[in-house]
């Protein structure tokens, strides 16, 4: 069983506490902020781009330049690395700007002088995310953890499945304000078991830059927006600063409904992680608001925009 771990993916640092593990996690990522004690670890991923100074459109310029150039997005301490000396690193390979990717990780391979284990996370589905949580188990030794998580994500998605309207609205997704990204992944699933119809975006594939023609097309009775790695304070002024005014923005039929919810994408939607889950039960209480009233979220996690 490992007893050194350094994750470089956030969603596998939340897997490692809720395993109970944490105390053989020796290093994490800058984005690893929950739980709340993940950000005392030793930080060996950082970022060269500083999201919390620039805009929507100002991160979205320096990450395709950093890409064009050949760039990575993201460093290793290699300090914390050596410190650390992992015999298990947990990476992924969904995307290469949202978290460290082959990039890192062969480069910490180049500076370890011990060659730890590798585990890749690449979850593109709900199912897939649940099954990331029995392959982490078994490597950990904690199996029975594992079924007791598993079992329990399982009967809150089948409680969200269970309770669909005869009316399905429209749901667009949107994952960046500027320029307008549509939501990939796992978000299209969740839209359809939240009992919606998800427009433009299909399951698993990639998160991909979208025309507004495609949205005005598109005609949705409810427009979500979740920007990647943002929280819904930030999506809120995000949005106010590059959409309020808009005309052809607010002469949409879901602008006009007031049917506009930011959420906290950060915590619930922009990770493959367990608490993805939560991210679906927000969207049956954004989709179908009469049948999943009264199902408890946390309060900060979404919001009508008026």
């Amino acid at each position: 069983m490992p007893k050194r771990i350094v994750s470089f993916l956030p969603s596998a640092t939340e897997l490692l506490y809720e395993f109970g593990v944490q105390e053989d996690l020796y290093g994490v990522t800058h984005e690893c902020r929950f739980p709340h004690d993940a950000k005392t670890k030793p930080r060996i991923i950082n970022s060269v781009i500083n999201s919390e100074k620039l805009t929507s459109n100002e991160i979205d310029i320096m990450t395709c330049q950093l890409l064009n150039d050949g760039k990575d997005i993201f460093t290793i301490d290699e300090k914390n690395l050596k410190k650390a000396n992992p015999d298990l690193i947990i990476s992924q390979k969904t995307c290469e700007v949202c978290a460290a990717y082959t990039n890192q990780v062969n480069k910490a391979l180049q500076i370890l002088q011990t060659k730890p284990i590798l585990h890749t996370m690449d979850p593109h589905n709900i199912q897939e995310i649940i099954q990331s949580v029995i392959e982490l188990g078994k490597i950990l030794h904690r199996e029975s953890k594992a079924r007791e998580i598993t079992e329990s994500l399982e009967r809150r998605v089948q409680n969200i499945k269970m309770k669909h309207n005869n009316e399905k609205a429209k749901v667009v997704t949107i994952e960046w304000i500027e320029p307008f990204f549509t939501a990939g992944h796992w978000i299209p699933e969740m839209i359809e078991i939240a009992g919606g119809i998800n427009m433009i975006s299909k399951t698993g594939e990639h998160s991909r830059r979208m025309d507004f023609q495609e949205v005005v097309e598109a005609d949705p009775d409810i427009i979500i927006v979740m920007p990647c790695g943002f929280d819904r304070k930030r999506t809120i002024s995000e949005y106010n600063n590059i959409l309020k005014g808009n005309e052809k923005w607010n002469s949409l039929k879901a602008v006009k409904n007031n049917q506009i919810f930011a959420v906290d994408a950060d915590s619930f939607f922009s990770k493959p992680s367990i608490r993805t889950i939560g991210g679906l039960e927000i969207l049956a209480k954004i989709i179908q608001p009469d049948e999943f009233g009264n199902l408890q979220v946390l309060e900060e996690s979404f919001s009508q925009i008026a």
